[in-house]
């Protein structure tokens, strides 16, 4: 009788792998043939909803599809018992960034007192909230902090970051004008600003939407102007 059973549930756990590898099969042959416009499709899994796979896009965009293909679904996926929204779990683990792993070369390095512990901002020059964040983070000290320009607030913001970018001193250029308006002198033509090219890219890439967001070295990720209290609290944490 045991093997039996072990047998009979060797043949469901296979039959499950097959079925779910025919429905991965139709998913990536039906989606783009029915939508020629659809991204290319980079990973499909199952997910706890019987029937419904999740099918991932441009490195962390979710979307949900039958096992043929047939529909598409845009939003949220709620595990209403638990009261999680797998989505942005999901999400959130698909654009983590490894400190370690953060393009430093492309950042304004700032050091404020030992600058022992260390936090990486995305900024964008003509980003309200980021102004009120670089005020309250006046009274963090003993950080380095790297602060990679962002402009994805328009054609502005990336003539600011350019010449910000291309100061003597950036990171005076950039407190300058965060905290008092002054603005930076315009950059020579011939100043290489690739690097900024390379921040909105890599923000594409890790989902980084809104400004500020902070990067803090246990991998952990905030977005918005928190208050230099919890600023503390977090650069505790990630070092313990």
């Amino acid at each position: 009788m045991t093997l039996v059973r072990t047998l009979l549930l060797a043949a469901a756990m296979l039959g499950a792998v097959v079925t779910a590898t025919a429905g991965e099969a139709e998913i990536r042959k039906n989606l783009p043939s029915r939508i020629p416009q659809f991204p290319p499709i980079e990973e499909v899994t199952k997910t706890p909803l019987p029937g419904i796979f999740e099918v991932r896009v441009n490195g962390a965009q979710i979307f949900y599809t039958d096992e043929q293909g047939n529909y598409l679904i845009q939003g949220n996926l709620i595990d209403v018992n638990s009261r999680k929204n797998l989505t942005e779990e999901r999400i959130e683990k698909l654009s983590a960034v490894a400190f370690n792993q953060l393009p430093l070369k492309d950042a304004i390095k700032i050091v404020r007192g030992n600058g022992k512990r260390k936090l990486a901002v995305f900024e964008d020059p003509n980003c309200g909230y980021c102004k009120r964040f670089e005020k309250d983070m006046k009274s963090v000290d003993n950080v380095t902090v790297y602060l990679f320009l962002y402009p994805v607030l328009g054609a502005d913001s990336t003539t600011k970051s350019r010449d910000i970018w291309c100061s003597k001193d950036k990171g005076k250029a950039w407190s300058d004008w965060m905290e008092a308006n002054t603005k930076p002198a315009t950059a020579a033509s011939s100043c290489d600003v690739a690097a900024l090219q390379r921040n909105v890219e890599f923000g594409r890439k890790y989902n980084i939407t809104g400004t500020p967001t902070l990067i803090f070295t246990d991998g952990t990720r905030t977005p918005g102007a928190i208050p230099a209290e919890q600023v503390e609290k977090q650069l505790a944490a990630s070092a313990s």
